[in-house]
């Protein structure tokens, strides 16, 4: 059977997260719903991170299978045809190998977490940042980010309700960069645990604020307990906007269009 990888847009606004849910529509659904209503057949879209209620994305990226081959511009329009009704977009579709798993396959996955830092309310960005009107040291906030880097078990940073077997993870990148009064926070690793970004992003707003210190932020990751975590930041400011594959697991199945 051919398959088909797509890389996905959404606005996660209104939904319940990706995976598909009983309490209320996610973006897999809508999805599976748009591939049905143009070729016909039922299918799961398999995804490479599960991003939770409100969250968004620019390159979250899944993977499905078809009984038939499709031109791929004609497959990606045909998609798109059936979601006007959702801010979801398909921006790509490519035909891979029987090998390739958008969540498996995967070796790195990057994150944006945006702030905006200013007294005034938001406008524009209301619903996609966490505003905040105090003001914030990005200086502190990098160079405490900088304590994190590296392998370790990030119990303190992860969800209660996590199902992952391991709270060892590896951060690969994780920076802070401020421009006028926005701050974005990079963050790249293989793969995070539930709700790692968003717990480490809301524990370097206290070091940002100057409730925390560099020392602070590194003893809570070292004490692996949930209770040591700074606060969780809202989902609206985080954003998937990235997944990177081997270049031989994602390769083209041959003869295919």
């Amino acid at each position: 059977m051919p398959r088909y990888k797509i890389i996905i847009e959404y606005d996660g606004t209104g939904f319940v997260g990706w995976q598909r849910q009983t309490n209320g529509l996610a973006i897999q659904a809508v999805l599976e719903g748009a591939i049905f209503a143009a070729s016909g057949e039922q299918v799961v879209v398999h995804g490479a991170g599960r991003t939770d209620a409100g969250v968004h994305a620019s390159g979250q990226v899944g993977h499905f299978d078809l009984t038939r081959h499709w031109r791929l511009d004609r497959l990606r329009d045909a998609i798109n045809a059936h979601m006007r009704a959702h801010r979801i977009a398909v921006l790509d579709a490519q035909s891979v190998s029987d090998e390739f798993e958008a969540r498996f396959s995967a070796i790195r996955r990057s994150y944006i977490y945006r702030l905006v830092n200013r007294r005034a309310p938001g406008t524009f960005d209301r619903g996609y940042a966490w505003y905040i009107r105090r003001r914030l040291d990005a200086d502190a906030m990098q160079e405490a980010a900088q304590r994190l880097l590296g392998r370790h078990d990030f119990s303190t940073f992860r969800a209660s309700e996590c199902q992952a077997n391991s709270p060892v993870r590896t951060l690969e990148h994780f920076s802070v960069v401020q421009t006028g009064d926005r701050i974005d926070i990079h963050a790249k690793a293989r793969s995070f645990l539930h709700h790692q970004v968003r717990s480490m992003v809301g524990s370097l707003e206290h070091v940002g604020s100057g409730k925390w210190s560099a020392d602070d932020l590194e003893e809570a990751l070292h004490a692996r307990d949930r209770a040591r975590c700074g606060v969780v930041a809202p989902a609206c400011g985080l954003y998937l906007v990235g997944v990177d594959y081997d270049d031989a697991e994602e390769a083209l199945a041959p003869n295919r269009p």
